[in-house]
């Protein structure tokens, strides 16, 4: 299996099959949003609409994730923890990685055989779409099958056949045992999944396969959850209409950049503040508050601002370092300010107020941007000043911004007044911003490229939904919540105890928890303790999103500089050394939003 020759074969392979899924999954975000947009214009220009359109839109959702997710594998967006995976001797990388990819094999069994085993046992037909029910359930056991063949073809490329057939056969062997053998350990199912998911990040495991793996293994250890089960919640988790919202936002992101038309938001910025101290950072930063408007990822403008900005920094002597942290640091705000990824999957784990959420992140944005603001003041010193835009300049870039800030407009306008709903509102602004590419002549290449790219995040992000469910379960079996309200009853019960008790508690698992994980168990555990001490459960959420986001800039995970330290080449350990004074300013920002939500 090592022999040179299979390794061209191997590549060849998987270049085929990544181009197909590729093409899959652009083309059902393109079906998707054309079955959300025919409802709008359905209903409001013939005053009708078409039976099943929301479960047609759900079920295709469902189908984005399982073909998207095997593109994820080899990519950043697998949500790997590698840093300590990396500091290992040789041997040991080795080791981990066989061991890393142990858990992406039992992720793809269990999808697989889950899936059938739900398809075998599952009747009916939906009563809106008139096909049978095990189809939804059937796309993720394709979807299973594909990561396994991915996986394989991915090692196979790299001459590691030997590795993967290990992998393979302990996988399966895993899988095997799992509901053969019973341990009697008096831990929690929760703790002891919990326990299983961390040891695989710490080995480099995607995150969702590792919350995949460990719900299975703690059957072995008396979890009430089986196999079928945890399918089944893992596709509950993302059969939600609201979650068809992040899809819409990232592409809306995506076409912004590739239409040239957030170029024109830099110009505005830039004519409004680069010739302030500091002021090419400060153009970073406002350029970062505009984009929030329109993306809604910080992933997205995390690396739009390293390509776009960093060099530029530099060219006016900024140490690549400290330009890479202002990118980083700024790129916080776009899950924080209107639309807000972060913000839709908070509201899908805890049923809060979509709307209200969104002008909760403006105030919380507008803080942290002026902590920010701040703290570039105080830190850097601009080498080359920019010259003052002149009035006609700035109303010439003005006028240009206009159409990126429509965008923000059909957003939160539409959403906050109850025109459309969240998902709605989202596929307006991806059509919105497809109208802008097409008009800025935007080639098919770019476009299907776009397309592309955001069903691929979109379904990274879905499938970590999904996968977080079963977590979520047994975190609420073993009453978890519970034993935090009992803590805060010990501390006083008072909304100061409350809300240190649950910073200290995101914070901390925001060191070793994806962002959109961490908001999906502990949103909903922690509410209930906030709303009975008091606390308005809307500013609540809006601390607990900005709490999780900070840590894009914090080690081991820190996405956000892995993203900038990928595009820019600079070490991310210098990144995180730069980024601690602007750390410092978000957690500032945090303090005076908590202390807010007392005053209030």
């Amino acid at each position: 299996m090592e022999r040179p020759r299979a390794a061209p074969l191997a590549r060849h392979c998987l270049r085929a099959v990544e181009a197909a899924l590729g093409a899959v999954v652009a083309t059902i975000l393109a079906v998707l949003l054309a079955v959300v947009l025919s409802t709008v214009v359905l209903r409001y220009a013939f005053n009708t609409g078409v039976l099943g359109s929301e479960d047609l839109g759900i079920w295709l959702h469902v189908a984005l994730i399982a073909f998207g997710a095997p593109l994820a594998v080899n990519s950043v967006l697998a949500m790997r923890l590698d840093v300590i995976a990396k500091r290992l001797p040789a041997q040991l990388q080795t080791a981990a990685a066989v061991v890393a990819d142990i858990f992406t094999v039992l992720a793809g069994l269990i999808l697989s055989f889950g899936g059938t085993e739900i398809m075998s046992m599952l009747g009916g037909i939906s009563p809106t779409l008139g096909l049978p029910e095990w189809i939804r359930f059937g796309f993720l056991g394709i979807g299973g099958a594909l990561i396994l063949l991915v996986l394989v073809l991915q090692r196979l490329s790299e001459e590691k056949g030997l590795a993967v057939l290990a992998a393979v056969i302990v996988g399966v062997l895993f899988y095997l045992a799992a509901t053969r053998v019973t341990f009697q350990v008096a831990l929690p199912p929760s703790l002891v999944l919990g326990l299983i998911a961390a040891f695989g990040l710490l080995v480099a495991a995607p995150l969702p396969h590792a919350f995949l793996a460990a719900a299975y293994l703690a059957i072995a250890f008396g979890s009430t959850l089986p196999e079928p089960a945890i399918v089944s919640s893992t596709v509950t988790g993302m059969s939600k209409f609201l979650l068809l919202a992040i899809p819409f936002f990232l592409l809306a992101g995506g076409l912004l950049t590739a239409s040239g038309v957030a170029n024109h938001l830099v110009r505005f910025a830039s004519s409004l503040v680069g010739h302030r101290r500091a002021g090419l950072a400060q153009t970073t930063l406002l350029t970062s508050v505009l984009f929030s408007g329109a993306s809604g990822s910080s992933v997205a403008n995390a690396a739009f601002g390293a390509s776009t900005f960093q060099p530029e920094l530099v060219k006016r002597g900024y140490p690549p370092p400290q330009a890479g942290a202002i990118i980083a640091a700024t790129s916080v705000l776009d899950n924080v300010i209107p639309p807000s990824v972060a913000f839709l999957i908070l509201a899908a784990a805890t049923n809060l107020s979509v709307g209200s959420l969104l002008v909760g992140g403006f105030f919380a944005g507008g803080v942290m941007a002026v902590c920010l603001a701040v703290a570039i003041h105080l830190t850097v010193r601009e080498q080359v000043p920019q010259p003052r835009a002149s009035g006609l300049e700035r109303r010439q870039s003005a006028i240009a911004a206009i159409p990126a800030f429509g965008l923000g407009v059909i957003v939160v306008v539409g959403i906050r007044m109850g025109i459309v709903t969240t998902t709605e509102a989202a596929a307006l602004a991806a059509f919105y911003t497809l109208l802008l590419g097409l008009g800025a002549r935007l080639r098919f290449g770019p476009l299907f490229a776009t397309f592309r790219q955001a069903a691929t995040e979109a379904s990274a992000i879905g499938l970590l939904i999904g996968t977080a469910g079963p977590f979520a379960f047994l975190l609420a079996v073993d009453d978890v919540s519970g034993l935090i309200s009992s803590l805060t009853t010990i501390l006083g019960g008072s909304a100061l105890a409350v809300l240190l008790l649950s910073n200290v508690i995101l914070l901390a698992v925001g060191l070793v928890l994806d962002i959109g994980a961490a908001i999906l168990l502990f949103g909903p555990i922690l509410l209930p303790s906030a709303v009975a001490a008091g606390i308005d459960p809307i500013h609540f959420g809006v601390i607990v999103v900005v709490n999780l986001m900070i840590h894009g800039l914090t080690p081991p995970l820190g996405m956000l500089v892995f993203v900038v330290s990928g595009v820019t080449r600079v070490p991310a350990t210098a990144l995180f050394r730069a980024v601690i004074p602007y750390l410092v300013a978000l957690l500032a920002s945090l303090a005076i939003i908590c202390a807010w939500a007392l005053i209030v």
